[in-house]
């Protein structure tokens, strides 16, 4: 019999965790859609940088997810908005972690994230095809830790990193917006079709390292 590692376990309760308050703060946005909409419409620029700055800061202090966020957002200015405010805050915030990680190295990246979570990508990031491994490990692996391991593990020019990024977050960024404006009995739905495409990407980016 074949045991999961607590490793998976814990990746597996910390999705599900994510998934249920995602949902919760989209059954909150769409009962005070009204009251929310008023407020943030009074101070559209204030608000939308502190979504930007929180979604940034949570980026490179990990393992801090702004995902159940979205949706207040998405209710807030629209989906569209809230898919490029999410793609600033994370493509933002994954260049200052990799640039923290090439500069200074594991010292300091070992004070911001357990080193062991991210010693396991260095095998990944020596693929021939580094450019799209990258793109495809940003559609599934936390946008924090992939960011260190780059900085840490590879050799990848900073302005191709900065184009592998922005590419792999565009399409989840107006997906989860999007989705946050759904009822929720769609949201599940659309929960369990990002998880399938989530596993595919996961066997891709297995062949494009083969």
């Amino acid at each position: 019999m074949r045991f999961h590692s607590p490793t998976s376990v814990a990746a597996v309760i910390t999705g599900l965790v994510v998934v249920i308050l995602f949902v919760g703060a989209t059954v909150l946005a769409q009962t005070y859609a009204n009251s929310l909409e008023l407020y943030m419409t009074k101070a559209e620029s204030q608000s939308m940088a502190a979504y930007v700055l929180i979604t940034l800061l949570a980026t490179v202090f990990a393992p801090v997810s702004t995902v159940p966020l979205i949706p207040i957002a998405a209710q807030a200015w629209g989906w569209v908005t809230a898919g490029i405010l999410s793609i600033i805050g994370w493509v933002i915030g994954s260049m200052i972690a990799f640039v923290l990680a090439r500069r200074y190295g594991a010292r300091l990246v070992g004070r911001i994230v357990p080193l062991q979570k991210i010693q396991k990508f260095e095998a990944k990031l020596s693929s021939r095809n580094q450019f799209w491994t990258v793109v495809l490990l940003r559609l599934t692996v936390p946008v924090d830790v992939l960011s260190y391991a780059i900085g840490l593990f590879s050799t990848m020019p900073a302005k191709s990193y900065l184009l592998a990024t922005t590419i792999g977050v565009i399409p989840f960024a107006f997906i989860f917006a999007y989705t946050g404006t759904l009822p929720p009995g769609l949201q599940i739905i659309v929960v369990v079709e990002i998880v399938l495409l989530i596993i595919l990407i996961y066997y891709l980016q297995r062949w494009f390292r083969s």
